[in-house]
């Protein structure tokens, strides 16, 4: 996924030029520095807070310089102004202002130090407030207007920058009356801290669940071995998201498997549950003062879907063309249940998909992912993923050392242009879990793509946080195949991020509608599915010579399709449970929130375990708050672009194809529209096909 911020509507998603890199950088790193100035562009580190007293002085400063440019802007006679000094002023102020905030929120998702990660909660509480309150500058407004009223010719990234930038005044309620739009003010300043409030629980979230050893019967022994606790007792996390794969994948005990998912599903109950009404009820009375009929309304109206009613019809169609094919693959679990337990009314439940889903796979296709592992050692997939990035995007990699580290395995890389040698960005990998730190995956962007006042270019900066398992005394790191689709998949938008010549930090690299911006990454995930991409770099641990045969892929894509409707039906339950819980949510009937979305998971999938509030653990909920059937949305433009390669000479390597997608997908970002960009890469217009042919599901 990607990891947004949540910032001021006229602000969204700006990112910016930074401050200077700290003393003590690598000669590499200032070698790569230097060599950006030869094309006009600037490479630059955050420099990154170590004290709470540091982070405070931040806030304080930001803001101050942040008013200061916001009062010469205000100040500006109509008679003065014009497109830099009003609509790029604004793209100007909120890159400045966005480099404190990404990089605090960075801290706050990973930081080792516990007081560190909470004055950076309190800070970006206080920075947020501030940055809401900058769409209702009315002098700022005034101005802005001003400058509309001249009737500028504009063309391209400058005319769509400045109608975005009025659009997102009207939503921010600017053309209210003072005393609804001071209440709408209100609304957006609490709804940024309880949303952060509510992440901060989610991260925060932990629950340990202990074994016996015949409890786990069928988990594999490697990883028993990492969770062992006493003679005969086995601790695992609910919260470490392969910790709870692993045990729902194989824990053969019905019993464990539930009690592991109940303890999972109310991760951040007692703490979010609360939160979450407030949210949904704020958001709702925000979305009615602003004129929208709800929450979902307002989010989906800049995005490619448009409204939340195509976005609902959108999941409830791909719902229907997956029925047949679910109900056909919930029949085979029954079967392997019912002869498992002897009992032959057996029913599926939600603690079993996961794990009949791999009986399945073990038993017809005679497949066994976790042997699979060996095939996935954690610095050999990461070297030849980044060998075929680089070789499809005409790009170089080079290891740098950090001048700062957060954590000890902190990695750092610069990416320049193979041909040019021009540097293009550096990115972070921080990729194993630990206590206090983001228990997900996630692209962080630090700094976006810029064009600078004085004409040089800010080259972008982003981390990737992931939680892969951890090496062994035993062994290394051992992904599973999900483990490498997920690595593929958030290098993605780290390309995304870096590749970007957006002129606005507003419209650069993932900066796109959130209904597009998963596309090239799932695009992506299409990768490991090749037999000639695995060869590059998927083997045997402990024999490199021995590969993943074609007859186990062969096997390993069959059972992927013939589990494809369970798993994309519950990704349509999360969707649908998102647009009604910001569709149907109310001040007066908040006690429904759980009940409602309990409910609507359980119809697009299976039951609830009763007594759970999955939603109170969902972060997606703010983050793409109406927007996760964005996935699915997203996910249907993939697989059309994924066939531009498959069709092509060269396949996965294509080099043409990857200078296609570089140039027209994720070099002008958001600068143009994203339907333009997207049929300039396919070349002809867009198709559902090879989406609905991939998943199983019947066309609408």
């Amino acid at each position: 996924m990607l990891k947004f911020l949540w910032l001021p509507c006229a602000l969204a998603l700006l990112i910016p030029a930074c401050r200077t890199t700290p003393p003590g950088s690598s000669g590499k790193l200032q070698a790569f520095q230097n060599s950006a100035t030869r094309f006009h562009s600037v490479v630059s580190l955050p420099s990154f807070e170590t004290t709470p007293g540091e982070i405070a002085s931040t806030v304080t400063r930001t803001i101050a310089s942040g008013n200061i440019a916001l009062d010469r802007l205000g100040a500006l006679p109509d008679a003065a102004v014009n497109f830099t000094n009003t609509v790029g002023a604004l793209d100007d102020l909120g890159s400045q202002m966005s480099l404190s905030a990404n990089r605090l929120s960075l801290i706050k998702e990973t930081s080792t130090n516990a007081a560190l990660r909470q004055a950076a909660i309190s800070a970006l509480k206080s920075l947020e407030e501030w940055m809401v309150g900058i769409d209702y500058r009315q002098d700022v407004y005034r101005a802005l207007k001003a400058y509309a009223a001249t009737a500028p010719v504009l063309g391209g990234e400058d005319r769509k920058l400045l109608d975005e930038t009025l659009r997102d005044y009207r939503r921010a309620g600017m053309e209210l009356p003072k005393p609804q739009r001071d209440a709408v003010e209100l609304l957006r300043k609490d709804l940024a801290s309880l949303c952060m409030d509510f992440e901060s629980n989610v991260t925060r979230a932990e629950q340990s669940v202990t074994f016996t050893r015949a409890d786990l019967e069928g988990v594999p022994a490697d990883f028993l071995d990492q969770i062992k606790t006493g003679a005969d007792t086995y601790t695992a996390k609910a919260n470490i998201t392969w910790h709870y794969i692993m045990v729902m994948d194989n824990a053969r005990l019905e019993e464990t498997r539930k009690k592991f998912l109940a303890a999972h599903d109310n991760l951040a109950r007692a703490a979010n549950l609360p939160l979450l009404e407030k949210i949904l009820a704020r958001r709702d009375e925000l979305a009615r003062r602003l004129g929208y009929a709800s929450y979902a309304d307002f989010e989906t109206e800049p995005k490619m879907v448009g409204n939340a009613g195509t976005a609902r019809n959108f999941a409830l169609q791909l719902k229907a063309g997956l029925q047949p094919k679910f109900d056909a693959e919930l029949a085979q679990f029954r079967n392997l249940k019912a002869r498992q337990t002897g009992n032959t009314n057996a029913q599926i439940q939600l603690w079993d998909w996961r794990y009949f889903s791999n009986q399945l796979k073990k038993e017809k296709y005679n497949l066994d992912a976790e042997q699979l592992r060996v095939f996935f050692p954690y610095q050999p997939v990461l070297e030849g993923m980044f060998a075929i990035y680089q070789r499809i995007f005409n790009l170089r990699f080079e290891r740098l050392d950090p001048p700062y580290k957060w954590i000890g395995d902190l990695q750092l890389y610069a990416v320049s242009d193979a041909t040019s040698g021009e540097p293009l960005g550096l990115f972070y990998l921080d990729m194993f879990p630990r206590e206090g730190k983001y228990n997900h995956f996630a692209q962080f962007g630090l700094v976006e793509g810029k064009q600078l006042t004085d004409g040089r270019y800010q080259r972008p900066v982003c981390a990737l946080i992931c939680n892969f398992p951890s090496s062994t005394k035993e062994h290394p790191s051992l992904m599973s195949h999900d483990d490498v689709e997920t690595i593929f998949h958030e290098f993605g938008h780290a390309m995304h991020t870096i590749l970007t010549r957006a002129r606005y930090a507003r419209f650069s690299g993932t900066s796109v509608p959130g209904d597009f911006v998963e596309a090239p990454s799932q695009m992506l995930e299409n990768w490991p599915w090749d037999k000639q991409v695995l060869d590059s770099f998927a083997a045997d641990y402990r024999d490199p010579s021995r590969k993943i045969p074609a007859e186990v892929l062969a096997k390993l894509k069959e059972a992927r399709l013939a589990t494809e409707a369970t798993r994309y039906r519950r990704q349509l339950s999360f969707a649908l449970a998102d647009l009604a819980l910001h569709s149907q949510i109310h001040a007066t009937n908040l006690t429904d929130t759980l009940p409602l979305s309990n409910r609507e998971l359980g119809e697009a999938f299976l039951p609830m375990l009763p007594d759970t509030a999955f939603v109170a653990y969902f972060g997606h909920l703010i983050g793409y708050s109406a927007g996760y059937y964005g996935y699915a949305w997203a996910d249907a433009i993939a697989a059309d672009m994924a066939t531009v390669f498959e069709n092509s000479p060269g396949g996965y390597f294509d080099k043409e194809v990857g200078l296609r997608l570089r140039r027209e997908i994720y070099e002008p970002g958001n600068s143009r529209d994203v339907n333009v960009s997207i049929e300039k890469f396919l070349g002809r217009p867009r198709s559902i096909e090879p989406f609905l042919k991939r998943i199983g599901a019947k066309s609408p």
